[in-house]
């Protein structure tokens, strides 16, 4: 078993930042990929950013240029780098890691809330 916490979050300007945080603790070494979905109200979630142990990565067009991922094997941690924000990355962000099939690991979420 994997437990993530996330943490992080919260109120944003549009046109400001936030750094989301997620720990992985337990069965780490069967996680190879970690990242971050989001899911708005009446939307499905969907991928933000993920990033494997060797380092690639994989951003959704909405994001791109605007968040990055990066990631601290040592202590199994990801972050999510958000700048630039707008109000449509209004969500609460997930931190997920896939293990070993079929299993699938989720955060608890974190609201982030961009609004003026």
């Amino acid at each position: 078993q994997v437990r993530l916490v996330e943490s992080g979050g919260g109120l944003a300007q549009p046109g400001g930042s936030l750094i989301l945080s997620c720990v992985a603790s337990g069965d780490v070494s069967s996680i190879d990929v970690m990242g971050w979905y989001r899911q708005s109200a009446g939307n499905q979630r969907d991928l933000v950013a993920v990033k494997t142990r060797g380092g690639t990565t994989n951003y959704s067009a909405s994001v791109k240029g605007r968040f990055t991922i990066s990631r601290d094997n040592a202590e199994n941690t990801v972050y999510l780098q958000m700048n630039n924000l707008k109000p449509e990355d209004t969500a609460v962000y997930y931190c997920n890691a896939p293990g070993a099939w079929p299993l699938e690991y989720w955060g608890q979420g974190t609201q982030v809330t961009v609004s003026s």
